[in-house]
């Protein structure tokens, strides 16, 4: 039975960070994993956390806020009662239970994406959860390999590129352009380098990148990619945040002047007919 989206414990439509309780802990990562995995059982298109987290990046950077009710639907496919093909949360604790773990993270990418940062490697810079699929696989005994050889792997950051890129083509003209010239080549070059993630890493492997001593799983071509990557969301937070939302244009249709034939076809002057009014 699907449920209403319940109110968030903060206000998702304000991207600004708040204080949070703690980071998630790897635990709290585990759980998220294990409520996808529940949503999944009745929605197999259910996606893995790592495009969630994509997808949560892009809507952080978003030039307009965008409220759950709106992109829970698209991220989860949460729908009406009844509706076919569609999503749902088992019961309110759950649902209730997942709208915290993505608020709480919601806010430490946000904190992290405000954080002036000298390099990625700092405790403050965002941090993306994404996996290294096939390092994970690559560490496993050679039966357990052969069992997925034909299986195809996501490179590095792949997942976590297309959940950022599926936010925003769902919102297309909350990333078009601006007039500006030199914003126009900013948001060009911050979206080309997270498009460039979500090719494949065709390069041989060179590097592990969880751990020194494991055996390599992706290019040193593909880490620096990855880097321009988490620096293009930097730009892009910082390119919404100085344009702001989009202002819609109102159309106002001309006055007729006092003396000109009335707009109503009445065959009247205008100040004879509705301009009296």
């Amino acid at each position: 039975m699907n449920q209403n989206l319940p109110p968030p414990p903060v206000n998702p439509g304000d991207t600004s960070p708040v204080p949070t309780p703690a980071p998630l802990s790897p635990d709290e990562f585990d759980e998220i994993d294990t409520l996808l995995d529940e949503l999944r059982s009745r929605y197999d298109e259910t996606p893995q956390w790592e495009f969630c987290e994509g997808f949560m990046a892009a809507l952080i950077c978003c030039r307009r806020p965008i409220l759950p009710p709106e992109y829970l639907p698209v991220l989860l496919a949460i729908g009406d009662d009844g509706a076919e093909d569609e999503g749902s949360f088992a019961d309110a604790a759950q649902q209730q239970r997942f709208t915290e773990l993505w608020m709480r993270r919601w806010n430490e990418v946000a904190q992290a994406l405000d954080a002036e940062v000298d390099g990625l490697d700092d405790e403050a810079a965002y941090h993306p959860e994404v996996m290294d699929v096939r390092g994970a696989i690559a560490a496993l005994p050679k039966e357990e390999r052969a069992a997925v050889a034909d299986e195809a792997l996501p490179s590095f950051g792949q997942v976590w590129a297309l959940g950022f890129m599926f936010a925003v083509e769902s919102w297309p003209d909350e990333w078009a352009a601006p007039r500006d010239k030199e914003a126009v080549k900013w948001l060009d070059g911050a979206l080309q380098a997270i498009v460039a993630l979500t090719e494949d890493d065709a390069d041989p492997p060179t590097l592990c990148v969880f751990d020194e001593d494991g055996p390599p799983s992706l290019s040193l071509k593909r880490l620096n990619a990855f880097a321009d990557a988490i620096w293009a969301v930097y730009d892009l937070r910082e390119l919404w945040r100085n344009f702001g939302p989009r202002v819609q244009t109102m159309r106002v249709d001309a006055t007729p002047g006092r003396n000109d034939l009335c707009f109503c076809g009445s065959g009247k002057k205008y100040k004879k007919c509705h301009g009296m009014t």
